[in-house]
């Protein structure tokens, strides 16, 4: 490996060309490897030799009608480099498209905005930034101007969403990421750059909030509490605001406990919003 170059992952798998020079090879054979990821490239180690490709050379391929049939659908990972298509297969891995993205944003440099917004306030000083991203330990660290450092979990990410707008003079996508702050308020960091970034960003965040998410059915009234809880109401107000006794609310904060929706904070009582609490409060308003 070169100077600085960190190796991320290090897995079996196998890898086949799905496409070659343009041309689909529905014969071709699964070939058993070493899955390297570094911050670097993606490195394909077999007895015969190694393929080492720059993630700068990569694209996921999100259109899979362009391989052959009996290719579609596949649980590997097809991957566009040039005119050739790799499916790679890494089983030992929950999702290998999400370890690739993770590794391919490893120490890049990306646009950010923050505090984009504050408790949904926008926050018209904030301007776009060059920043240095990187993923420690499921933590986005943001390296900005003047040696700031920006920092959250990524567990603690709420919602995430994206929309087309002007970032330093051109039309970009831009992934709008909530979280909370050192200070436990709700803020926006806004995250931009090239398709390759923002794609990638989306992947990592949209895996995190699917991982937590459970088959629990909100009840309306668990609904109402959340949406509640999200705009500010104390949780020993919650009684009166929804219209129901305490030993129900209780009960309620209880359900929200078990699905990992809210916090406790002290034994009886009181509790508070998590990301995942955050998120279905928001998708809770949006049905509205």
């Amino acid at each position: 490996m070169s100077e600085g170059e960190q190796k991320l992952v290090d897995t079996a798998g196998d890898y086949l060309y799905a496409i070659k020079d343009g041309e689909p090879l529905p014969e071709a054979n699964w070939r058993s490897c070493r899955v390297i990821l570094t911050n670097e490239r993606l490195v394909l180690s077999t007895n015969g030799g190694k393929q080492a490709i720059p993630y700068s050379n990569i694209r996921l391929l999100d259109d899979d009608s362009v391989l052959p049939a009996e290719h579609r659908d596949a649980t590997a990972t097809p991957l566009r480099i040039g005119s050739n298509v790799i499916l790679v297969d890494a089983q030992q891995l929950d999702s290998f498209e999400v370890e690739f993205c993770r590794a391919a944003l490893h120490d890049e440099v990306i646009l950010a905005r923050h505090p984009a917004k504050v408790g949904g306030v926008v926050q018209d000083e904030a301007t776009w930034s060059k920043s240095r991203f990187r993923l420690d330990d499921e933590t986005i660290v943001l390296g900005l101007p003047g040696n700031e450092t920006v920092s959250f979990p990524i567990e603690d990410v709420g919602t995430i969403d994206t929309a087309q707008r002007q970032v330093m003079g051109e039309q970009r996508t831009v992934v709008e990421v909530e979280h909370t702050d050192e200070d436990e308020r709700s803020v926006e960091t806004h995250f931009s750059g090239t398709d390759w970034h923002t794609d990638s960003l989306e992947e990592v965040l949209a895996a995190a909030i699917e991982k937590r998410e459970n088959d629990h059915e909100l009840s309306e009234m668990e609904s109402q509490v959340l949406m509640a809880l999200y705009s500010g109401v104390s949780p020993f107000e919650m009684s009166g605001f929804v219209g129901i006794d305490v030993e129900e609310v209780e009960e309620i904060y209880q359900r929200l406990l078990e699905t990992g929706a809210v916090d406790k904070v002290r034994e009886r009582t009181e509790v508070s919003l998590n990301a995942h609490g955050r998120n279905l409060a928001s998708e809770a308003m949006n049905e509205r």
